[in-house]
C-alpha cells in the first residue's frame, strides 16, 4: 500500500505574483549596493550613523530576500524581510512632504505610493495561512 504524505506547494498565481514582485527588490538592491552615495546622503540627513554601510546592508537584504522570494525559498520569511526593508527605504527615500518643487513632489509621491502598493502585496503574502496542500504519493514499499 502506498504511503501518502502531504507537501506544501504554491499555486501558479502565487508563484507568478511573487516572481513579479521580487524583481524590483533584486534590481533595486543591486543598484543601491553598487551606487550607495545618493541614498547614503539621504540616510545621513536623517541622522543615521555610518549611512553608506546602512544602505549596503539594506541593499543586501533586498537582494537576498528578493531572490529567495523569486525562488520560493521561505517566501513568508523573505516577504517579512522585504517589508522590513521597504518601510525605512520609503520613509527616507521618498519624502514628498519635504519637496518644494511641484514636479519633484509629484515624482516622490508617485514613488511613495508605488512602495505602499508593493508593501500591500507583501502583506497579502504574509496574511496567507498556508499554501495549497497537494497530496504526493511515494512509491510502494517492497
Amino acid at each position: 500500500m502506498a504511503k501518502e504524505r502531504k507537501e506544501l506547494r504554491r499555486g501558479p498565481m502565487e508563484r507568478l505574483a511573487t516572481l513579479l514582485m521580487s524583481g524590483i527588490f533584486v534590481y533595486g538592491g543591486w543598484e543601491a549596493f553598487r551606487q550607495p552615495s545618493g541614498r547614503a546622503a539621504k540616510a545621513e540627513k536623517l541622522g543615521l550613523s555610518n549611512p553608506e554601510l546602512m544602505v549596503k546592508v539594506n541593499a543586501g537584504t533586498m537582494m537576498a530576500a528578493g531572490t529567495a522570494l523569486a525562488l520560493g525559498i521561505k517566501p513568508k520569511l523573505a516577504g517579512l524581510a522585504l517589508a522590513a526593508t521597504l518601510v525605512p527605504t520609503t520613509m527616507a527615500g521618498h519624502r514628498f512632504w519635504e519637496e518644494g518643487d511641484p514636479k519633484g513632489r509629484s515624482m516622490q509621491l508617485t514613488q511613495f505610493f508605488k512602495n505602499l502598493g508593493i508593501l500591500g502585496g507583501l502583506l497579502v503574502l504574509l496574511s496567507k495561512r498556508r499554501s495549497v496542500r497537494v497530496p504526493v504519493c511515494e512509491p510502494p514499499e517492497e
